[in-house]
């Protein structure tokens, strides 16, 4: 596994991270690190690596934009002073051009959430040992529905950035679409966007498939 004793990861990202985490920031006891993916990977981390004590800290805030994401960014990221980053940000930049068409305002175009996500990575990418770029989605196999397909655009810029600044994309998107093959969205999400648990879980496992993660680890 990649991750070691005592390395801190950091999640940021928008309500589908935070999940009713502590803000601005989430960890520790109780249920500070709210009930999203983070928590599935904390409760894998510790179950399958109990020897290896990792920080989990969930800097996710519900109806973040990047735009949001990156103003709050060396507060609730780089002052964490983490090992690892997690960014998972961009489906509000979409979704708000839908669902709030006569504010413009409120929407990130897609060259800015270009420029947005390259200052996060920039401002992590020399002082930790992996950077995680999460694709945004949108629970439709459609590939022709006009969210899903503006969607996709912004996951490019994710696997673009990834690829020139060397991080470790997880292509969410990819995950759900092909789940959805197989059961409806609505079994995971009434919106398609906020995941139930079964969608928690399909995050955190496709999350752990990048991290060297062996699920046979201690178990005799």
């Amino acid at each position: 596994m990649i991750f070691k004793n005592m390395d801190r990861i950091v999640f940021a990202g928008d309500s589908v991270t935070d999940m009713g985490s502590a803000q601005p920031v989430g960890e520790g006891l109780f249920d500070n690190v709210g009930r999203s993916y983070v928590r599935v990977i904390e409760n894998m981390l510790a179950v399958y690596y109990p020897e290896v004590k990792v920080r989990v800290t969930n800097s996710g805030i519900s109806g973040n934009t990047s735009r949001d994401l990156l103003a709050r960014f060396d507060r609730d990221v780089v002052n964490l002073n983490p090992d690892w980053v997690s960014i998972c940000i961009g489906i509000n930049d979409v979704w708000r051009q839908f669902d709030s068409p006569a504010q413009p305002d409120v929407a990130v175009p897609l060259n800015e959430y270009r420029k947005n996500l390259t200052k996060m990575i920039e401002k992590v990418q020399t002082s930790t040992k992996g950077v995680f770029i999460l694709s945004p989605y949108y629970m439709e196999p459609n590939r022709d529905d006009m969210m899903r397909h503006r969607m996709d655009e912004y996951g490019a810029v994710c696997r673009e950035l990834s690829e020139k600044y060397g991080c470790i994309f997880v292509d969410f998107q990819k995950m759900y679409e092909d789940y959805c093959k197989i059961r409806h969205s609505s079994y995971i999400a009434w919106d398609r966007v906020h995941p139930n648990q079964i969608g928690a879980t399909l995050m955190a496992r496709e999350f752990l498939k990048h991290c060297d993660f062996d699920y046979q680890h201690g178990i005799e």
